[in-house]
């Protein structure tokens, strides 16, 4: 028997101008498909010219220029609706979606077809669901009380998988997924009877769960921060009346 974590996969990835899902805009994007552990990854990418000024400390993460994004970058409507479709061919196919901190890639995804598509990811989905795996999200619950943090350099350091060339979109896709795979391993006796589809809806409990701790962590320490608790998908903001 082929347990999840060692059959078909995808990982989405996206490098940005920043950390606000809001307002921030997608610069690169990757989407890793692999069909077996240990089989070839067939990887897309997307470079994107956001139209507004990259500031310099996501240049200095990333290493994409305003020129460079300018001179080889596409416009943002037809890439974000090609990545929308791309990640509805994944759900179709019955694919699960690895996604590190998936409320900040998907969100800021559903942003930028709001804005250049008057659409949403959702609309794309065409009423099915992505199934989505989150590492962050799994090796927080399942490992609750080590210390440390858990970015995707940590994680990927702590489980003895690769992590070639940090914040490029591909590279961080293909060891996301490579961590999920490792995740299902350490795990297998926690997670093995679980279905990608049940692994999905615990994750969004388990998130909200984090969520709420770090809220009370912050307000002890009082620090304003707010933690939204909603996965993988942020709700849309309503403008105020």
């Amino acid at each position: 028997m082929t347990h999840w974590y060692e059959g078909p996969l995808a990982a989405f990835d996206t490098e940005t101008t920043g950390v606000d899902v809001e307002e921030d805009r997608i610069v690169s994007a990757a989407l890793v498909v692999q069909d077996s552990a240990g089989g070839r990854m067939r990887t897309t990418r997307w470079l994107v010219n956001p139209g507004v000024p990259v500031p310099v400390g996501a240049t200095e993460i990333h290493g994409l220029t305003d020129d460079h994004l300018q001179r080889n970058g596409r416009w943002p409507a037809p890439v974000v609706e090609e990545i929308a479709r791309a990640l509805a061919e994944q759900s179709a196919a019955g694919r699960p979606l690895v996604v590190m901190n998936a409320p900040f890639d998907l969100t800021l995804l559903d942003r930028e077809l709001r804005r250049h598509r008057a659409s949403s990811l959702g609309g794309y989905l065409e009423g099915a669901s992505l199934c989505v795996l989150d590492p962050r999200v799994l090796d927080k619950h399942l490992d609750r009380y080590r210390k440390g943090r858990r970015t995707l350099t940590d994680l990927c350091e702590l489980y003895g998988v690769v992590l070639d060339g940090a914040h490029d979109a591909a590279a961080d896709a293909a060891a996301s997924l490579e961590l999920v795979r490792a995740v299902g391993r350490r795990f297998a006796t926690r997670l093995e009877r679980l279905t990608p589809a049940e692994l999905h809806t615990r994750q969004a409990v388990w998130h909200a769960a984090q969520a709420r701790g770090l809220q009370a962590w912050f307000a002890r320490s009082g620090t304003p921060e707010t933690v939204d608790p909603a996965w993988p998908l942020r709700p849309e903001l309503r403008a105020a009346a």
